[in-house]
């Protein structure tokens, strides 16, 4: 660090109700092997009446980590504290930690180095689970610099990363506070598109993320109304970032993979009437808008199909679509035209009064194991034909071959 008066990370806590996670989360702070002359915490106790207010004000008067603390009426999520904390942030990075999670010990060392030697904006430390599921196809290996629209990373936009914060002030971003979910979804995607690259550490775990025995953890809260709302303020945003193509189709495939579908599995089937239909005039707008060909050519066979049952808004497609899924059953595999095009035979193939075309059924790879749109085949048939074909892409053949069986706990 060439000014001592400025700290290499400004860890900002935004705490609501967090008694006792609060302990261990900032023991993990000053257990850092960064050093506690550089780091600095902001803390903001978001209107909390269980302790976590007195106990920062504790924390503050004894730590050896420069701390403020900060008491405000309660905000109603966590984007205020977050951009209070930006505000008064003075470090070269800065990294969002939740009140419920906590570091390990060479955490920010090793994140800083990764950022000061690639020179990115954004560090991802990779991230594990504690009573809970965490994401993790993003960890396979550790890279200086990864391209966003040929990796893993964008199925992780939560706000635990370090963000170097001179690009947060430069581009001005802060959390929106208008949603009550998904909000830091926004946040990380444009510091993805709009900053100077992202770096991956998936050889150390840096940060545990916490499941909270009360279930009061944020992202299990919440009218699914507002997943429609961040489902489609991350569309607007990549649309507004990203101009009309491959990289946008490609980053498009989150929020229709990650936050839209989740809204029509089995569960959707035993919802009342009315919800359903709410459902789908909540994903009209959404689905006209933005469900391309080049965006449905990226997802799997069995998830196109949901989806483009929910473009039509025929709930009575999409349950056959769930019923097929649910029976485990492995579809059959057809073959068409001179360029013997594979198939998958899932309910209502052929069928051209439903509005379902021949190209929902249509098998293609996602665009990190080969060029956007190649056609491959992904069903039992082709694993007999993995010999010809690249490793890679065998290896998803296999996967792929029970992919119907296996996807019915992802769905439901």
């Amino acid at each position: 660090m060439n000014n001592k008066s400025v700290p290499d990370v400004s860890v900002i806590v935004g705490a609501y109700e967090a008694m006792p996670y609060l302990i261990r989360c900032l023991k993990s702070v000053e257990a850092q092997t960064l050093g506690a002359d550089r780091i600095e915490i902001v803390a903001i106790d978001d209107g909390s009446t269980d302790g976590t207010g007195e106990y920062l004000d504790d924390f503050a008067a004894r730590t050896s980590i420069p701390t403020r603390v900060v008491h405000q009426a309660n905000s109603g999520g966590p984007s205020g504290p977050r951009n209070v904390g930006i505000g008064m942030a003075r470090g070269r990075y800065l990294f969002f930690l939740d009140a419920d999670d906590y570091f390990a010990e060479e955490s920010l060392e090793r994140m800083v180095a990764m950022a000061d030697r690639a020179r990115t904006d954004v560090v991802l430390g990779k991230v594990e689970g504690v009573n809970r599921g965490a994401p993790g196809s993003m960890w396979r290996r550790t890279a200086e610099r990864v391209d966003i629209y040929d990796s893993q990373v964008i199925y992780t936009l939560s706000a635990q990363k370090l963000f170097r914060r001179e690009l947060v002030e430069r581009l001005n971003l802060r959390f929106d506070e208008e949603l009550k979910t998904g909000e830091d979804a926004l946040f990380t995607m444009e510091a993805y598109v709009r900053g100077n690259g992202v770096s991956v550490i998936a050889d150390y775990t840096c940060y545990y993320l916490v499941g909270r025995d009360d279930g009061k953890h944020v992202t299990k809260s919440g009218s699914y109304t507002l997943r429609f709302d961040s489902a489609g303020a991350l569309m607007a945003l990549i649309t507004e970032l990203v101009p009309p193509g491959a990289k946008r189709d490609r980053l498009m495939v989150r929020p229709f993979t990650v936050g839209l579908i989740q809204q029509f599995g089995h569960g959707v089937l035993k919802q009342p009437k009315k919800i359903q239909r709410h459902k789908m005039a909540l994903a009209a707008p959404l689905m006209e808008r933005y469900w391309t060909p080049g965006v449905a050519a990226r997802i799997k066979v069995s998830e196109r199909l949901r989806l483009d049952c929910v473009a039509l808004g025929r709930i009575d497609l999409l349950a056959d679509m769930l019923a097929f899924v649910k029976a485990e059953t492995v579809p059959e595999v057809v073959y068409r035209g001179r360029s013997r095009t594979p198939y998958l035979v899932l309910p209502h193939f052929g069928d051209r009064s439903t509005g379902l075309t021949e190209a929902s059924y249509r098998v293609t790879v996602p665009d990190w194991l080969g060029k956007p749109g190649r056609q491959r085949i992904e069903a039992p048939e082709a694993v007999r034909r993995r010999n010809s074909l690249p490793r890679r892409v065998a290896r998803h053949l296999r996967t792929q071959a029970r992919h119907i069986a296996l996807l019915r706990n992802r769905v439901a």
